[in-house]
């Protein structure tokens, strides 16, 4: 795989980002920018589509009235790469020059984790369940919608059924740069850090009752 085709991790991407509107995520770069009207997120959207005309890289783009998302990932690489990062970097520009403001929220990806001693037993129930299908992958069958809307399903093994807290926890993956503070702001919101020596690819926290949920980054 040559250079330009190679993917970039998040940690690599950080510094040259930082400041604007692209985050990286889950094998992606996310921008998300704010305009004055429809007009506007309209002459962002063309201008935008002219340098990915011209880059021979196109993204995923949303245009909603004063609103504009882009979404960058190399798909032949299975990741961002440094067209995307560069492409990334133009769409700021354009931004900037119409403009446009970053948007918030960051992007975030929800999963449900399922704890079982046997996943192949109650997988079926939740695939009928929810309508979702299968994906092999290669941490096992997972459950995804296929309107691509609900979060995804995993089962993660247990040798031993465990009896003494919920079986059920949700993850959420959040760019590096925001995770640390969601955890802090947990915790003020009356969350209890069970652990954090697995920081900074995820931190385990639980609400009063028990119900854990997993404050997660991405390598990719």
């Amino acid at each position: 795989m040559s250079p330009a085709n190679s993917t970039l991790t998040p940690v690599q991407t950080e510094s040259v980002l930082a400041g604007g509107a692209f985050v990286h995520l889950d094998g992606t770069l996310h921008g998300a920018f704010t305009t004055a009207d429809f007009a506007s997120a309209a002459r962002l959207v063309a201008a935008i589509a002219e340098a990915a005309d011209a880059a021979n890289h196109h993204p995923d783009v949303s245009l909603g009235y004063g609103t504009v998302g882009i979404r960058l990932r190399s798909h032949d690489a299975g990741g961002v790469t440094e067209r995307d990062l560069a492409l990334a970097l133009r769409c700021q520009e354009l931004a900037d020059a119409e403009g446009a403001e970053r948007a918030r929220p960051a992007p975030a990806r929800y999963d449900v984790a399922i704890d079982s001693t046997d996943a192949d037993a109650i997988r079926p129930f939740w695939q009928v369940g929810l309508g979702y299908v299968e994906l092999d992958t290669r941490d096992g069958i997972e459950l995804v919608d296929p309107r691509g809307q609900g979060p995804k399903v995993w089962f993660q093994h247990m040798e031993i059924a465990r009896t003494d807290r919920n079986r059920i926890h949700l993850d959420v993956y959040l760019p590096t740069s925001d995770a640390e503070e969601r955890v802090q702001a947990i915790v003020l919101a009356g969350g209890l850090l069970l652990t954090d020596e697995h920081a900074p690819d995820w931190w385990v926290l639980a609400d009063v009752d028990g119900n854990e949920l997993c404050v997660c980054t991405t390598a990719y």
